[in-house]
C-alpha cells in the first residue's frame, strides 16, 4: 500500500508522513526529492509552478509508486498533489490511498514561520491555496484537520485507514 499524505506547502506532510512511516515500519518518500532542479530553483526564486513544470515530476512520481507496489513494499509519500487531476495520475490502483492535511492558511502560515533549511519561499503561500482543489468525496481521500500535535494526526490516519505495522 501507498499511502500520500498531501497539502499546501506548510501543512506538515513531511513531519507527519516520517511519523507515519516509521510508526508502521514502511519507507518514507518525500515528493520533493523528484523534482527536476529546475523545479527547485524556480520556487525558491519564489515563482509558482505550472501544471507544465509539475509534468515530469508527476510522472517521476507514479513510475515510484507503481515500482513501490510491484515489489510489494508500503510506502508514505509526502506530495503536494493539489490538484485532482494530479491525485489521478498518482491513483494507479486502489492500494493508493490519499489522506489530505486541511488547515486555514492563517494556520499553515503559522507552521511555516517555523520551518527552516526548507527551498519553498513562504510567499508562495497565497498560489498554493490557489491552486488547492479539496478532494471531492468519490475520490475516498481522508481529510485530518490540522492543529493539533503530528502524534495525534498520525494516530487518527492509522485509525481511519486500519494500519498497523509491518
Amino acid at each position: 500500500m501507498i499511502v500520500i499524505v498531501f497539502g499546501v506547502s506548510g501543512a506538515g506532510k513531511t513531519t507527519v508522513g516520517e511519523l507515519l512511516a516509521r510508526e508502521l515500519d514502511w519507507h518514507f518518500l518525500e515528493a520533493d526529492d523528484f523534482h527536476p532542479a529546475a523545479n527547485i530553483e524556480k520556487m525558491h526564486s519564489g515563482h509558482p509552478l505550472t501544471d507544465e513544470d509539475r509534468a515530469p515530476w508527476l510522472e517521476r512520481l507514479r513510475e515510484q509508486i507503481k515500482r513501490s507496489l510491484a515489489a510489494r513494499e508500503n510506502a508514505v509519500l509526502a506530495c503536494s498533489a493539489l490538484k485532482r487531476k494530479y491525485r489521478d495520475c498518482l491513483r494507479v490502483n486502489r492500494d493508493v490511498k490519499f489522506v489530505f492535511l486541511r488547515g486555514d492558511s492563517a494556520l499553515i502560515a503559522k507552521q511555516l514561520r517555523h520551518r527552516r533549511g526548507h527551498f519553498f519561499d513562504r510567499a508562495l503561500l497565497k498560489s498554493q491555496f490557489d491552486d488547492l482543489e479539496e478532494p471531492q468525496p468519490d475520490e475516498s481521500a481522508l481529510t485530518i484537520e490540522l492543529g493539533r500535535t503530528p502524534q495525534e494526526l498520525v494516530k487518527e490516519i492509522k485509525e481511519k485507514l486500519h494500519l498497523s505495522r509491518g
